[in-house]
């Protein structure tokens, strides 16, 4: 690395971390909890009523051959192509930084933020749907620059819609495909001893060949590896978990003890502590469930369904998947190896464990250090290029309501430029000023969803009503 840019790394960083330091503390806590609350009560919690719902939706028909749908996808490509963005080194990389960082007891805050957050994703996708439009290209797009457009008709609502488009590109479709090659490189570089810059430059030219395929490449792609890399990484993971379940319980009775007394393991007063393990909550939970964040419905909008309700539904069965189950797993190996059982974070972050190798280790201790290593590197290979996958079309869709049809192409080739940089730089500025972006991106899309709480209470009285109705019939 040049001298150059490790000076410029050391100059950013610090104003990148305490900005973010900031924004997620003391802003996107009572944003994301607070929206997610609102939907919960005019929904009346429509995560736990409709949920039974949405599990029907999505594995009463399972198939992992979609076809090529006439202007847009199936429900099923549509929550894989949410889920391809959710699930990524967010549940891998993300879950071990925040649990390093602010303990055990994160998993606890990671939970409480998305139980409230599926009623968020529900009215995220139920807002998506209801808003969606042709294109230039003849395909049906959507997401927040239209709903917010709907919300506010006017130059206040055109400046919000921009500001969300720049913020998402720049978060995701640079940003973002830079922390996911990043975690690639150095996961693989450490289990395969391949140089991370050989890993980014394999990685850019297959990603290039699925962008240039354009959406239905990419539906094709995700309906068919993210089931397949959920299976395996969750089969490997519940292996671990049966080789370790003498320490489940005392893994579990951590998580719910040091959620409220963080400082008796991360050190610092109580006080402090407990706004670290809060704060990482939000922040790591975000970035792996995305609710709030509006990323997720540029994939749901595309689904082909009876009534927006119905992809809502779907949306919160994709974020249990993605926090509930995938990251959870991650959690428990992490905590039943690592803390329990007097484990070598029993007693705080020591040298040489960071995010990026602590689910090596993990796995490693109990599969053996070369199997670990190469079993989380295959796996995270996998989740990451498929979040990469996702992440390109929430930001070319973005980028086409920003400067038309003709922006696409260049858009495609800059993403792949900085999927590449992504791979030889500073993991931790890489995640730093994604997290940035992240954080810009959620206001805009937050105060869109808070204008049209009625919306989507219609919808889901109307959504409900016509699914037992249909329910009746059949019986």
């Amino acid at each position: 690395m040049s001298e150059a840019l490790q000076s410029l790394e050391a100059t950013l960083y610090p104003i990148v971390v305490n900005i973010n330091t900031y924004l997620s503390s003391y802003i996107l806590v009572f944003l994301l909890i607070g929206v997610g609350l609102f939907y919960s009560i005019r929904t009346r919690f429509v995560q736990v009523r409709c949920f039974g719902e949405g599990m029907k939706k999505v594995f009463g028909n399972l198939s992992l051959r979609g076809g090529r749908q006439e202007r847009g996808m199936s429900s099923f490509q549509a929550l894989a192509t949410a889920i391809a963005a959710q699930v990524g080194t967010g549940n891998i990389v993300g879950a071990c930084g925040a649990i390093l960082v602010g303990g055990p007891g994160v998993l606890f805050w990671m939970w409480l933020i998305a139980f409230f957050g599926m009623a968020t994703i529900y009215s995220e996708a139920v807002l998506a749907q209801e808003t969606r439009v042709v294109g230039e290209d003849g395909n049906v797009v959507g997401g927040p620059v239209y709903y917010i457009r709907r919300a506010f008709d006017n130059k206040f609502g055109k400046f919000l819609s921009a500001f969300f488009a720049i913020a998402i590109t720049l978060a995701l479709g640079f940003m973002g495909s830079m922390v996911q090659s990043n975690s690639i490189g150095e996961t693989c570089a450490a289990a395969f001893h391949v140089p991370s810059w050989v890993i980014g430059l394999l990685v850019t030219a297959v990603a290039g060949f699925i962008f240039l395929g354009g959406i239905h490449r990419i539906a094709s792609v995700t309906e068919k590896l993210v089931p397949v890399m959920a299976c395996i990484y969750l089969l490997g993971g519940l292996v671990l978990l049966v080789c370790r379940i003498q320490y489940i319980p005392e893994t579990f009775a951590m998580i719910f003890r040091y959620a409220f007394t963080p400082n008796a393991i991360i050190g610092g007063s109580l006080g402090y502590a407990l706004k670290t393990a809060i704060s990482q909550g939000a922040k790591r939970g975000l970035f792996s469930n995305e609710a709030g964040m509006g990323s997720t419905p540029h994939a749901h909008a595309l689904a082909k369904v009876e009534k927006p309700h119905d992809q809502g539904t779907v949306a919160m069965v994709g974020m249990f998947i993605d926090t509930f189950v995938v990251l959870t797993l991650t959690a428990l190996v992490v905590i039943s190896t690592l803390y329990a059982g007097n484990g070598i974070l029993a007693q705080g972050a020591v040298d040489g464990v960071t995010k990026t190798n602590m689910a090596q280790i993990a796995f490693g201790m109990v599969f053996g250090e070369s199997l670990g290593n190469g079993f989380v590197a295959i796996c995270l290979l996998f989740f990451a290029f498929s979040t990469i996958l996702g992440w390109n079309l929430f930001g070319r869709i973005n980028v086409k309501y920003l400067f038309g049809q003709k922006a696409d192409k260049i858009y495609s080739v800059l993403a792949m430029i900085f999927l590449f940089l992504g791979s030889i730089l500073s993991n931790d500025l890489v995640w730093e000023l994604t997290d940035f972006f992240n954080n810009l991106m959620v206001i805009p899309n937050v105060i869109g969803l808070l204008a049209l709480g009625g919306a989507v209470a219609a919808a889901a009285k109307a959504g409900e009503a016509a699914y037992k109705e249909k329910k009746k019939h059949k019986v």
